[in-house]
C-alpha cells in the first residue's frame, strides 16, 4: 500500500473511509482519555476528518498527519478556511488558528515536530495499513511519543478472507502484539456495525465489528 495508492485515490474522489459527521465513538469516548484542556493532539493519516474541528471545538490544538495535499487543501476549502501555508522539514504546513495539517509521510515525522503531544485520535490509520506495514507505524509513534500520551483508537474486525482491504481488520490479539510494548490497552466497546454498514454488506461482509481502545504510553524503561 505505496503513498502514490492514496494520492490516486484522492485524485479519483474515492473516499470511501471519509465520514459526513463526527465519529459517534469520538464524541462517546474521548472524555475517558481525561486529556487536559488546550492538550495538542495528533491525528495520523487524518485525510480532512471533520473530527478534527471536534477536537478543535474542545479547545485543543489539532495536528494532522497527510499524505495528500489535496486531502489538506480540501478540508479547509470545505470549512471557508484560508490557511497559512509554510514548510516544516520535510512537510508542508497548512495552519488556521488550531488546525495544523502536515502534508508529507507519517513515517517522516519527529519527535521534535510534536512538541506538546498529549493524546493521539486514530480512526482511520491503522486500518488502513496493510499487515506488512502495521508493525512499523507501532514502532513508530511509540518512538514519537513521550511517556503518559493517551490514544483513542478505532479499528474494524472482520473476516478478513471475504473482502479485501482497506480498510483492514486489525484484530484484538494483533492491536496487543503490535502495542503492549509500549502501551497499557483497554477496550473501551465492541459495536457490531454491519447493520448500517450497505457497502460492506456489498462486498460480501456478514459481520463487522467496531473496536474502541484506550491506549497510554508507558513509562519508558532507565
Amino acid at each position: 500500500m505505496t503513498p502514490e495508492f492514496w494520492l490516486n485515490r484522492w485524485q479519483r474522489g474515492e473516499l470511501g473511509w471519509h465520514e459526513e459527521e463526527i465519529n459517534r465513538h469520538l464524541a462517546e469516548h474521548w472524555s475517558s482519555l481525561e486529556v487536559p484542556n488546550k492538550a495538542p493532539v495528533l491525528v495520523p493519516l487524518c485525510g480532512k476528518s471533520l473530527d478534527m474541528l471536534w477536537l478543535a471545538s474542545l479547545g485543543h490544538a489539532v495536528l494532522g498527519i497527510e499524505i495528500s495535499r489535496l486531502a489538506a487543501e480540501q478540508f479547509f476549502a470545505e470549512h471557508q478556511l484560508m490557511p497559512r501555508v509554510d514548510q516544516l522539514g520535510p512537510f508542508q504546513r497548512y495552519q488556521v488558528d488550531e488546525i495544523s495539517l502536515l502534508v508529507g509521510d507519517f513515517f517522516d515525522l519527529q519527535r521534535a515536530q510534536l512538541t506538546g503531544i498529549s493524546a493521539v485520535y486514530d480512526r482511520a490509520s491503522l486500518i488502513a495499513l496493510p499487515p506488512e506495514t502495521r508493525p512499523r507505524y507501532a514502532r513508530h509513534l511509540s518512538r514519537l511519543l513521550p511517556d503518559g500520551v493517551r490514544s483513542l483508537l478505532i479499528t474494524l474486525e472482520y473476516d478478513q478472507a471475504r473482502m479485501k482491504g482497506p480498510p483492514f481488520s486489525v484484530t484484538e490479539p494483533e492491536v496487543r502484539a503490535l502495542f503492549e510494548a509500549s502501551f497499557q490497552i483497554e477496550t473501551l466497546s465492541v459495536f457490531d456495525a454491519l447493520a448500517e454498514s450497505p457497502r460492506f454488506r456489498a462486498r460480501g461482509l456478514d459481520s463487522l465489528d467496531e473496536r474502541v481502545y484506550r491506549l497510554q504510553r508507558q513509562v519508558s524503561a532507565a
